[in-house]
This record gives structure tokens, C-alpha cells and sequence, in this order.
């Protein structure tokens, strides 16, 4: 299908979908872009801000996976245990949680488009999984080695190896997403580097 690059009335704002597996340096690449003035929604912020105290998504998610709340908020440890590895669970959380993201996700093209941006980016971990790609004008993929992938995420998260590989194995394989890419962005030998490569994208994006 083809991509419309349109969201909400935001055509005259290129807009960038920015994705990769988990530890794959999609962090990284984003900081890149807003240090470029290049505003950038993620996700996940989004997703931690519905499930933080007062957030949308706390009843919902209370209905359905009771003992997942603590202190009025999502305990995204319990949650995890409640869902990893059970794809109905996953499935749910889900139908849930990606409407209010989507929400999210407007607003900001929309305040993109009324600030005049020339560009906008959107870091979305499941990306392809959600259909994403027919609203966008360029594909940027983050791209890392296995091995790599696992030691940061054990570095930055304490999950066991076997939980990591779980939430490796639900989400679509790297080799199909840089397959499904307009640009790739290796990350596997240093931050230094994949700087490097991001400002010479940015460039290139902004012709």
C-alpha cells in the first residue's frame, strides 16, 4: 500500500517512523534527531505516561489483570509477569493501551504542524506490528547484533536473559524490518559512531 505521509492534516510535515527492537539503539537515534530541533514522539513515554498515577489506561488495565496496580499506578513489573509470554494477555493490554497512544501520537503531529516543523519523527517500537508504515514518508530501522541487543538490555534492565529473548520473539524479526526499511542505521560498535552516522541521515532527510 502506498504511504499517504498524511496524519491528521500534518502532509506539509515530513514525517519520520523511527523503529527497532528493543535495545537496538532507538534511544540514541532519537536523541540525534531532537538535538537537530527535530521534535520526536515515543511511544513508550506515552504508554508510561497512561499508566502512571492518574493516568487513562489505570482502570482499564485494573479490569483486566486485577493485582497489576500499586499505589494507583501500573507496577509494570507485575504487569509483565501477567502478560509475558501469553500472546491473549498481550493482545489485550493491547486493544487497550494503543488507541490512547495513537491519541497521543496525534496531538503531537498536530502541534508539529502548527509550530511550522519542516520534519517530525515518530519512535514507535512496534511499528510494522501496527500498520505505521502507510503514514510516513521515510522508514529509518536501528539495527544491532543479537549478542549486542541482549547485553543492553540486561545492562539497563533487570530481566533475565530468557524474558528478554521472550519479548525479542514477539516482536518482528530485525532481518524483516530492515528488509521493510528506507534507511538503516547500524548501531552495533559505538554510540560515537552511530552519532555520526545519525547527523549525516538528518542531513540527507532535511535536502
Amino acid at each position: 500500500m502506498p504511504r499517504t505521509g498524511q496524519w491528521g492534516g500534518t502532509a506539509q510535515v515530513k514525517i519520520i517512523g523511527l523503529t527497532g527492537g528493543i535495545g537496538m539503539g532507538k534511544s540514541t537515534a532519537g536523541a540525534a534527531f531532537r538535538r537537530a530541533h527535530i521534535p520526536v514522539f515515543d511511544a513508550d513515554a506515552a504508554v508510561h505516561k497512561v499508566q502512571a498515577k492518574g493516568g487513562r489506561a489505570i482502570r482499564p488495565i485494573e479490569a483486566a489483570f486485577p493485582g497489576t496496580i500499586k499505589n494507583g499506578a501500573v507496577d509494570r513489573n507485575a504487569l509483565r509477569a501477567a502478560v509475558i509470554g501469553k500472546p491473549d494477555a498481550i493482545r489485550r493490554l493491547e486493544r487497550i493501551l494503543h488507541p490512547m497512544v495513537w491519541e497521543e501520537e496525534a496531538r503531537f503531529l498536530a502541534a508539529a504542524r502548527r509550530a511550522g516543523k519542516r520534519a517530525a519523527v515518530l519512535d514507535i517500537p512496534l511499528f510494522f506490528e501496527t500498520g505505521r508504515e502507510r503514514k510516513v514518508h521515510k522508514i529509518v530501522v536501528v539495527s544491532a547484533p543479537q549478542s549486542v541487543q541482549i547485553y543492553r538490555v540486561r545492562k539497563r534492565r533487570k530481566m533475565s536473559e530468557s524474558d528478554i529473548k521472550a519479548i525479542i520473539a514477539r516482536q518482528m524479526p530485525d532481518a524483516e524490518k530492515r528488509k521493510r526499511a528506507d534507511i538503516v542505521v547500524r548501531t552495533g560498535l559505538s554510540r560515537h559512531l552511530t552519532n555520526l552516522r545519525m547527523r549525516r541521515l538528518i542531513l540527507e532527510l532535511l535536502k
